[in-house]
């Protein structure tokens, strides 16, 4: 029997080490090596032993056999990563910039075996008689537990093993020598732990509209003629993209085959699932970070065995290891949580695209305000653009009003809230209908300054201000520091310090206060740190128990309330502060998808929006639901000053803690890639400092490469890794970001 080896990417996120490495694999264990496993493997000159993972298997190993070592064992309690997820990992690795090892862990979210629940069940083996005859026996000798659990089984022939122990108070011993005599046995079948706990009425079916047959059909036509596609759902708020989506999924599961939707918010979870739940029953389950790891697991474990068909999640829900999936869907596709913060730094996006090409399936992407990076796509015929602009209800889109806060400045107005928002609020809470107010803000101050000399109290480990919370705290929201309001500025002394107020914690206590009679909920990141939170207070507004929510962004994406009718929108140009060439995008996005939220119901709806900038082309276009508009002035900007989508951007950022040598270490780097640059005629901006120029006590330099070749980007990061590879420098992380969402 010929021998075969195995190419093994070990557990050692460096560089150097970043190839696979081959082993042989001793007879006992083939057929138990396989792509994807993690097993145990002697390194370097001491023979280390350390753990790998498996990605391929050959029988003509590159290197010397005779030098070559062993496979020392399979790692127990090891999740198997399914092929096409390890070809996602060198798709990863390859587009974005990180080590194999690392790339392998964002595709396997779930790496360990989690211990089962177990349901453990006690049933007589014996008939009546024999079960009374064995009782009696007990009885005269006086053994009164199994007395208990004989006589209870005369009664029920199966009995939970927990009931046993617990309430008829008899021990595993006993319960042991009983299934040793014969008389009983104990069944083991295994609990999936289940996120999903509600259980909720089948959802009457709605006829689909003109707009949203002619998209599914559309997509079902391509399938029967062997060619998915990528597709664009351009649906203005209420057009009914979430119905269109569940009956995309429908069609390919009648076909056996399975579903990923993607939501960018875990507060988003819970409507989706409700509905979807309520449409498919048990073949649906989540997957998001507020799981236990559990939880996580036994959901994996389901769509390996094929027990669920359709995971609604985050970004990790992409990785779900189905056996044949037929429809990617990602719901809100311009959402920025769709891009990883951590190494490697992909975009579900682009990954989801990837992983539709290996599996045959398609991609949807569906939003009231598409990225203009999809749109662009659509417009070039490189996607399928499919627009919805009629509300399903019937209704039209909620009247809009913009107030200039310069002008109530002006009347003597200082209040959170203009004279008509405080006129519709009233209105509203006399209708008892439902309001939303918005804020993209958490906490009760952005910063705390001087009035005097205009002194920012800031982190001492980070470049950024600290914002003050109740109890006169102050706190870094980067790294955690917290420390107490000062009672004078510590640069002049004065007295006049204070926080800039307005944060929700802050219109949370104004609205009670104004509005005593109303029932207020408040929704952002500090209400929300607990895994069933957002099912809370999501639950109790749509049940109307409340009649105001206060938020942050997390309120304005993809929410259904049929009872809110006034939406109010306090900063809105609070993100064009932002030095981020996305910044007009966001607050667009933002703008759009909040006024959303209003009159989609039976009553129609306002919406005010309170700005100092009311002429900004971001606000005027967002009042009047007009993407096609934002997206021909936003585009011009980006062309004209080369960003995405209109040509391709790579930041590289280096961090270390000596300011100096980083500064230097960035220099080096920018002057070997001078050569790459000059040839494939990329611009270049750095190196210099971040935005964010110094974090948790490391200072960040950065440089910008441009160019509308994508691939002319990813020769620059090779020539870096090789760099880094020939002269390594601890000292330093080097991080890449492909067409970043957020400026260094």
């Amino acid at each position: 029997m010929s021998e075969i080896f195995a190419k093994v990417i070990i557990e050692i996120s460096h560089e150097k080490v970043d190839r696979p490495f081959e082993y042989r694999v001793p007879e006992e264990l083939k057929g138990d090596v396989i792509p994807g496993r993690e097993v145990m493997i002697p390194f370097g000159a001491g023979n280390k032993v350390i753990s790998g993972y498996v990605i391929g298997l050959t029988e003509t190993p590159e290197f010397d056999k005779s030098k070559i070592k062993s496979i020392i064992s399979v790692k127990e309690k090891s999740v198997t990563a399914d092929g096409h997820l390890i070809a996602l990992a060198a798709f990863i690795r390859e587009k974005y910039g990180s080590t194999m090892i690392d790339a392998i862990k964002t595709v396997m979210p779930v790496r360990k075996v989690k211990k089962a629940v177990e349901k453990k069940t006690i049933i007589a083996k014996v008939t009546e008689a024999e079960l009374t005859e064995a009782a009696e026996g007990a009885e005269h000798r006086k053994q009164r537990a199994k007395v208990r659990l004989l006589r209870e089984l005369l009664s029920n022939s199966e009995i939970p093993y927990s009931l046993v122990t617990g309430k008829l108070n008899v021990s595993s011993q006993t319960v042991q020598s009983l299934e040793k005599s014969g008389l009983i046995e104990i069944e083991v079948t295994r609990q999936y732990r289940n996120p999903v706990t509600f259980r909720q009425a089948e959802e009457q079916r709605v006829s689909l509209s003109d707009e949203q047959s002619f998209i599914t059909e559309s997509v079902d036509r391509d399938f029967k003629n062997g060619n998915p596609g990528t597709y664009l759902i351009h649906g203005i708020t209420g057009s009914g993209k979430t119905e269109v989506y569940m009956k995309l999924i429908e069609d390919r599961l009648k076909e056996g085959r399975q579903a990923i939707l993607l939501i960018p918010e875990i507060s988003l979870t819970y409507q989706n699932v409700i509905r979807f739940y309520r449409r498919f029953g048990d073949k649906v389950s989540v997957m998001h970070s507020k799981l236990s790891d559990g939880e996580k697991y036994d959901q994996f474990e389901r769509a390996r065995k094929g027990e669920i068909s359709i995971m609604i999640g985050p970004s990790s829900a992409l990785f779900t290891p189905f056996a044949n999936p037929g429809i990617i869907i990602l719901a809100e596709e311009h959402e920025n949580a769709y891009k990883s913060e951590n190494m490697p730094k992909y975009h579900a996006r682009e990954v989801a695209a990837y992983l539709a090409k290996l599996t045959g399936s398609a991609l949807v992407l569906g939003s009231a305000t598409p990225s203009l990076e999809s749109y662009t796509k659509a417009l070039n015929g490189e996607i399928k653009l499919f627009t919805m602009t009629k509300r399903l209800t019937g209704g039209t889109l909620p009247d809009v009003d913009v107030v200039d806060l310069r002008e109530e400045l002006a009347k003597g107005n200082r209040s959170i809230f203009s004279e008509r928002l405080k006129e519709l609020m009233d209105d509203r809470l006399d209708k008892g209908e439902q309001i939303m107010l918005f804020l993209n803000r958490r906490g009760v101050a952005g910063f705390v300054s001087c009035r005097s000399c205009g002194h920012v109290i800031k982190c001492p480990h980070c470049d950024v201000s600290l914002s003050e919370h109740y109890g006169r705290k102050l706190m870094c929201h980067y790294c955690g520091y917290e420390t107490v309001m000062p009672a004078e500025c510590p640069e002049c002394k004065s007295k006049k310090i204070a926080g800039f107020k307005a944060g929700t914690e802050q219109i949370e206590e104004l609205v009670k206060k104004t509005y005593p009679q109303a029932i207020v909920l408040r929704m952002d990141a500090d209400t929300t740190k607990h895994k069933d939170d957002y099912e809370s207070i999501l639950s109790r507004f749509a049940n109307r128990e409340a009649d105001i929510l206060i938020g942050t962004q997390m309120i304005v994406k993809g929410h259904d309330f049929k009872g809110v009718t006034l939406v109010g929108i306090l900063a809105a140009d609070m993100s064009l502060s932002n030095n981020d060439f996305r910044a007009g995008e966001r607050t667009f996005q933002l703008l759009t998808q909040a006024a959303g939220r209003a009159g989609r119901g039976e009553n129609p709806g306002n919406v005010v929006i309170q700005t100092y900038q009311p002429d900004h082309y971001a606000i005027e276009f967002a009042s009047r639901q007009d993407y096609e508009g934002f997206y021909k002035e936003e585009y011009a900007y980006r062309e004209l000053s080369s960003y995405p989508p209109a040509a391709n951007l790579l930041a590289v950022q280096f961090i270390g803690e000596d300011r100096g040598a980083l500064e230097r270490f960035a220099g080096h780097i920018d002057t070997v890639c001078a050569p790459t640059v000059a040839d494939t005629k990329t611009r270049r901006v750095g190196p210099g400092p971040a935005m964010l120029s110094k974090k948790k006590d490391l200072y960040r330099q950065v440089i910008y490469f441009k160019n509308e070749d994508y691939e002319c980007l990813v020769r620059i990061k090779d020539v870096i890794e090789k760099e880094t590879e020939e002269n390594p420098d601890k000292r330093f992380n080097i991080m890449f970001d492909f067409n970043p969402m957020n400026s260094f």
